[in-house]
């Protein structure tokens, strides 16, 4: 069995978000998927299974199966290519927890068609500012809820880079994770985000596709844009194209790989 790891939303190897992608004959058990997931010790495994109209795909980190995963789905669809496994022209269909993911590739990026995923405002915790390090909860100038994640947006992109999170408080919080954004401070981005899901075993995310489904409808409303560009401001970084197209969101990203190897287990 052919297992690979992939930085993606980057061209430079080390950076980007690493994920693994393990190529499975046959689906094993969801036991032994998430050993192998919790072996790899990423924040995310891709399993991928052969069948007649594309691939089945599944999404572990080391310590749960979630329902949907932005950069594994653009690392699976870079090694069906880089492979040989499919042709470069064909895209890659991925049947999942969310439905099917298409993916095609555009030069060196690959987009991906994900669900829009629309942030609701709601009552975030009171103490969710202090747990994330925001020196002053009034820097919070939006707090919202996606059916994952909750969603806060602050007045700077400093404040977003500078966050140093209670990763044990964060861990009591009934969600998936926090996104954590701002507009940028630089004309080559839109806006500047970091995640954090320490309860699904990953306390800082350096590269989240499925939180700019969340992101890229909220700063397309409030910038007025229907393409948008966002930097996640983790220590590794990386840098996602994001295009609202009704319900649904074209993301694009890089990917390169760095380790080739078999599973014997």
């Amino acid at each position: 069995m052919q297992i690979f790891q992939v930085d993606a939303f980057t061209s430079q190897p080390f950076a980007g978000n690493p994920a693994a992608v393990c190529l499975l004959p046959e689906l094993r058990s969801d036991r032994w998927l998430q050993q192998v997931a919790q072996e790899m010790n990423l924040s995310e495994t891709a399993f991928l299974v052969p069948q007649a109209d594309g691939f089945n795909l599944r999404w572990f980190t080391p310590t749960v199966e979630v329902d949907l995963c932005g950069h594994a789905t653009l690392a699976s669809a870079h090694v069906l290519w880089s492979e040989g496994v499919l042709p470069e022209d064909c895209p890659a269909r991925f049947h999942t927890r969310s439905g099917l993911l298409t993916a095609t590739r555009q030069g060196s990026w690959i987009q991906l068609d994900f669900p829009l995923t629309p942030v609701d405002s709601a009552m975030i915790p009171p103490d969710l500012p202090v747990m994330l390090g925001i020196p002053m909860p009034s820097a919070v100038i939006y707090g919202g809820k996606t059916r994952f994640d909750y969603l806060l947006a602050v007045e700077s992109a400093t404040i977003v880079q500078q966050m140093i999170p209670d990763f044990a408080a964060l861990q009591s919080l009934p969600v998936r994770g926090i996104i954590v954004t701002s507009r940028a401070d630089c004309p080559d981005y839109d806006f500047v985000s970091r995640f954090f899901a320490p309860r699904a075993g990953i306390n800082e995310d350096p590269v989240t596709g499925s939180a700019h489904c969340a992101l890229a409808p909220f700063w397309g409303d409030r910038l007025g844009k229907s393409e948008l560009v966002g930097y996640q401001a983790s220590a590794r970084g990386g840098v996602v194209r994001a295009r609202v197209q009704g319900d649904r969101v074209l993301l694009a990203g890089q990917a390169v790989t760095v380790l080739r190897g078999e599973l014997l287990a």
